[in-house]
């Protein structure tokens, strides 16, 4: 059985997420950031970068959310999480690429310069300039769901959770207030019944067993 190393509102969701649309089984394993168990040699020797989530099956460890989703979507093609057309494919592709690096990194400079980084390390200047960056880019984004339901194609792939979870991540920095077509797409997908809780709702269970 596949093990999903994960922790509360991390994007370990977009994984969990993909596994629960799939109908597979898998063992969770939480590793507790807030005590640090991710910085534990045991862990180390899984992800060398200390951040979550990882997944193993058999013998294969795989970090990083992205490469994760895709990794599942393709092992169980039938299930239709991956376009099965080579150019839709490869349209999915560049829109999670760019989820994770035009709007998700904008939300990680915010999240570093307030709350992640030590206070002596922090720039405050960084956070309205990445509110910015986010912005411009989620108006790229925004443009191409005109008229869409899913991010490609007529059905839901994996390129949706990824979005989904980095939308709710935006709107809890409060900004998605001028896109209200990204809100109103990223809300239907976590009406799913196969949906991960929300971040905040993540957040708030991981405070309440601590």
């Amino acid at each position: 059985m596949m093990r999903l190393y994960e922790f509360g509102p991390t994007r370990s969701l977009r994984v969990r997420w993909t596994l629960q649309e799939l109908g597979v089984p898998f063992q969770s394993v939480i590793v507790d950031m807030s005590r640090n168990e991710h910085q534990l040699p045991d862990f180390l020797s899984l992800n060398p970068a200390a951040k979550l989530p990882v997944l193993v099956d058999g013998d294969l460890v795989l970090n990083e959310s992205a490469a994760i989703v895709l990794y599942l979507a393709e092992k169980y093609a039938d299930k239709g999480l991956v376009p099965k057309d080579l150019r839709e494919r490869a349209d999915m592709t560049r829109w999670l690429l760019f989820t994770v690096t035009e709007l998700e990194q904008p939300l990680w400079r915010i999240a570093r310069n307030t709350f992640v980084y030590a206070e002596s390390d922090r720039v405050a200047a960084d956070v309205p300039v990445a509110r910015r960056d986010f912005e411009a880019m989620a108006a790229v984004m925004d443009a191409h769901m005109r008229d869409r339901e899913f991010v490609v194609g007529n059905h839901v792939t994996v390129a949706d959770f990824v979005l989904a979870y980095t939308l709710d991540w935006a709107n809890e920095e409060e900004l998605l207030a001028k896109f209200p077509r990204l809100k109103a797409y990223m809300e239907k997908l976590y009406r799913r019944p196969t949906a991960t809780p929300r971040i905040a709702a993540a957040m708030a269970a991981v405070q309440a067993a601590g």
